[in-house]
């Protein structure tokens, strides 16, 4: 089956606990259509560069999924009709990468992409 990686972004007046409900009701989703949450991490609350029905920060999720196209499909219905989401980004991968993400690692294991001043 195909592998994706998603990003969505909910309302930041919901609390921790319902945020991270999200992910786990939106895993059942893709389960019930065929599919697999591989990994999920919960990013916490950030602030937006601009906003976003009104709102300057929200909360952030993180999804590696391993699913067929319909249950893709369907999840991010979903996630659109879904008034807690404000945003989502889909994106297939060839292969989903070992380990945390980039916004998980701490600031001394990324590789450092710009030199040091």
């Amino acid at each position: 089956m195909p592998l994706y990686e998603h990003v969505f972004i909910s309302r930041q007046d919901l609390s921790n606990t319902q945020a991270e409900g999200l992910i786990e009701h939106f895993g059942t989703v893709l389960s019930d259509n065929g599919g697999s949450l591989v990994d999920q991490e919960y990013w916490g609350v950030k602030t937006m560069a601009y906003k976003i029905n009104k709102n300057r920060k929200g909360h952030y999720a993180y999804l590696r999924t391993d699913a067929p196209v319909a249950a893709i499909h369907e999840m991010e219905r979903l996630m659109r009709l879904h008034d807690d989401v404000m945003r989502v980004m889909t994106i297939k991968v060839d292969a989903h990468e070992d380990g945390p993400s980039i916004q998980m690692q701490k600031r001394d294991d990324r590789d450092d992409r710009r030199p040091r001043r």
